[in-house]
């Protein structure tokens, strides 16, 4: 198994380290992290995919017009899901399965560009997306970038649900993926979406888990709980329930700090996180993503948008 990270969408919000906690003047880093994994007998997995080329070619209407106007996100054609991969070498219909961390418009937009692929997502988020309560719900998520939903392959992560459910590292029901071999996992984070989960992956190094939305910075699950004030306004304004989002973070801290949690844990924005986690896999030695120093943050994310 080889597992890439993809920035399938970077953004560039107003706000400076306001927002990222790292960029100097007035213009934040924020990545669009996703993965791409090459398994030995299931194809390749995509753990979300990014805003996706249709997303690109023409935004209107598939994305939200006021948030794209905040997180100002490079539509680049380029750096889509199957404009990557075919760079890497594998075509579009090499990606047999998707997993997804939830169906945001910044993270379902890829959908649609891989036809062929079973989609795998949590029935509660399903749900909710199918049947949009108000504005926000209608804004977040966007039907035409789904295709067809009869390729959905939901699994039942709510507590209390039949069939119980295992534990990762101490966090509860978590479920295998139908299709996928025991080394994928749903880990039910609800909070920011209704049916929102992380995708645990373990690869040749362990286990890694992509935490999605459940956090934005990585001091709020590495460091001290906190997050720069524009973000975090941010996170509670797209919140479905700010207590089960409360929640959710709270048991990924406390796991974090348990001796046996010898895992990478990261979420999808968190630019320096990115660029960790980018590394680390491409190296023999380093450790597991923890919270680089905001000086060492600064010079990766330098070097990454000059490699842009």
């Amino acid at each position: 198994m080889k597992i890439h990270h993809l920035d399938l969408g970077p953004c560039r919000p107003l706000g400076g380290r306001l927002m990222d906690g790292v960029s100097p003047g007035t213009v934040a880093r924020l990545s669009c992290h996703c993965l791409l994994v090459e398994t030995d007998h299931h194809g390749l997995v995509l753990v979300d995919t990014g805003f996706g080329l249709r997303d690109a070619l023409r935004p209107a209407p598939r994305l939200p017009a006021w948030n794209i106007a905040l997180l100002r996100p490079r539509l680049d054609p380029e750096r889509t899901a199957i404009r990557r991969l075919k760079k890497i070498g594998f075509r579009p219909t090499d990606v047999r399965h998707i997993v997804m961390t939830h169906l945001d418009f910044d993270h379902a937009g890829g959908l649609v560009d891989f036809p062929h692929a079973a989609v795998h997502l949590t029935a509660a988020e399903a749900e909710a997306a199918t049947h949009p309560r108000g504005l926000r719900d209608r804004t977040r998520w966007r039907r035409v970038q789904w295709g067809d939903t009869r390729r959905w392959h939901t699994v039942e992560t709510r507590l209390g649900s039949r069939g119980g459910g295992e534990t990762f590292f101490g966090l509860r029901n978590v479920r295998e993926i139908e299709g996928l071999p025991p080394d994928f996992l749903f880990v039910p984070l609800p909070g920011h979406t209704p049916g929102h989960a992380g995708v645990a992956v373990k690869g040749p190094r362990g286990w890694m888990l992509h935490a999605g939305d459940a956090y934005f910075n990585r001091d709020e699950a590495h460091g001290d709980g906190s997050a720069p004030p524009l973000v975090a306004a941010y996170e509670r304004l797209m919140a479905d329930n700010d207590a089960a989002q409360r929640d959710s973070l709270m048991r990924l801290r406390q796991m974090l700090r348990t001796p046996e949690a010898d895992l990478a844990v990261f979420c999808t924005h968190d630019a320096v996180e990115f660029v960790a986690m980018a590394a680390w896999s491409e190296s023999d030695y380093a450790p597991p993503v923890s919270a680089p120093a905001p000086a060492a943050g600064n010079e990766a994310l330098a070097a990454d948008e000059a490699a842009a």
